[in-house]
């Protein structure tokens, strides 16, 4: 199993090792574009793997703050409150870079990038860019994606 995320059509596929598709997702990668660079707030290219998934059994929308449940479940009240804060909900699937010098040690590793596969409340964003450097996804989504890929799963994203 692997995962390809395509910048250039904002979608994330889930496919099985014969390349056959099993999956496929809208999401929305950053607004700035592409980029490796830490701070760039840029999604970074080139190989990954899922080194982490964090968040398994919470309910939908919870609200995740340094990668722990916040104890906050996003609801209109909650956002209203917060209207420009990066909200990273549902789950978590952190990302490691596989590529040294590109995306992995010094200033361009992914891990230390913090970058993630995550859960978002911009769902209308979904098919365009428009986050600070992670992959957002719906948090249906995010929660079937999450339930169907182990830990090291393969991920590559490009902009093709």
């Amino acid at each position: 199993m692997k995962v390809r995320v395509s910048l250039s059509s904002q979608r994330l596929f889930l496919l099985d090792d014969d390349g056959r598709t099993l999956g496929e997702w809208p999401v929305s990668t950053a607004l700035r574009g592409a980029g490796e660079a830490r701070n760039s707030l840029r999604t970074p290219r080139g190989r990954h793997v899922i080194r982490a998934k964090i968040g398994a059994g919470q309910p939908e929308n919870t609200v995740f703050v340094a990668r722990r449940p916040s104890g906050e479940i996003l609801d209109a009240e909650l956002a209203a409150a917060h209207p420009n804060r990066d909200w990273i909900l549902t789950r978590i699937l952190w990302l490691s870079g596989c590529e040294p010098g590109r995306n992995r040690l010094g200033n361009v590793d992914t891990m230390r990038r913090y970058i993630y596969i995550h859960g978002t409340s911009e769902s209308e964003a979904l098919g365009r860019p428009a986050s600070h450097g992670c992959i957002r996804m719906g948090n249906a989504d995010i929660i079937d994606f999450f339930d169907r890929v182990p830990v090291y799963t393969p991920v590559d994203i490009d902009e093709d």
